[in-house]
């Protein structure tokens, strides 16, 4: 199995948490390898999350895995260097489903990501994520 490339000293954010519960529904389920647990939006026009690496990595693939009932039909992956403005790197169509999704990306060259998830399946545009990975290399 790739491991992501998020570790303890990347900071994340995310859109919002539903109810604003950070123990049951916080960011940090997106990364904590239990199948139990997950990030659960608030309702909004698009969901996101964002990561800020300690070194600069080269993105490859994305890996999710959404709440069937509860994804995105359109998510948009962006990434910069420093404190250059975000560019986009690719967008993704996830299906929605339980199982975890992969989209290969082009090879970047980054320390900050922004995943942004649109038009979700959800009538209130929730969206359920149980793993999100960013596979690749540091450089």
């Amino acid at each position: 199995m790739t491991h992501s490339l998020v570790c303890p000293e990347t900071v994340s954010r995310v859109s919002s948490v539903l109810n604003r519960n950070t123990r049951q529904f916080g960011k940090k389920h997106l990364f904590d390898q239990d199948e139990e647990t997950c990030w659960n939006s608030d309702q909004g026009p698009s969901q996101w999350v964002t990561l800020e690496f300690p070194q600069l990595i080269r993105v490859s693939q994305l890996q999710i895995q959404f709440q069937g009932g509860f994804s995105s039909r359109r998510g948009c992956l962006e990434g910069s260097q420093g404190s250059q403005a975000l560019r986009k790197i690719a967008d993704f169509y996830p299906e929605d489903s339980n199982s975890l999704q992969t989209f290969p990306m082009p090879a970047a060259e980054v320390d900050r990501l922004k995943v942004t998830f649109e038009d979700a399946t959800d009538f209130f545009g929730r969206v359920v994520i149980y793993h999100l990975r960013v596979l690749g290399e540091k450089v």
